[in-house]
C-alpha cells in the first residue's frame, strides 16, 4: 500500500493507526484522513518526538501495512495463483 492508497482507505485502516498510535484522539484521525504529513504531525505532537522520529515511525507502519495486504492477497487468491 502506499500513501494515495492509504488516503482512499482511511476508514479501513484507522483501526490499525489507532492500535500503533494510542493517544492519537478519534479527532486527530478524522483531521489525519490518510494524510502523510498530517499523521507526521499528530503523532509529533501527541508523543513529544521529533518529526524524524515520527516519520520514521509512520513509514515503518507504512511498509507494515503493505507486507500485511501483500500476505492476505496471496491468501485469498485462487489456488493456482498462490
Amino acid at each position: 500500500m502506499n500513501w494515495d492508497r492509504l488516503e482512499g482507505n482511511w476508514k479501513q485502516v484507522k483501526g490499525s493507526v489507532r492500535e500503533k498510535w494510542g493517544k492519537l484522539t478519534d479527532n486527530d484521525l478524522e483531521q489525519i484522513a490518510g494524510n502523510k504529513d498530517k499523521l507526521v504531525g499528530r503523532i509529533q505532537e501527541r508523543y513529544g518526538i521529533a518529526k524524524d522520529a515520527a516519520q520514521q515511525q509512520a513509514d515503518e507502519w507504512m511498509r507494515a501495512q503493505g507486507s500485511e495486504q501483500k500476505h492476505h492477497d496471496r491468501e485469498h487468491a485462487p489456488a493456482g495463483q498462490r
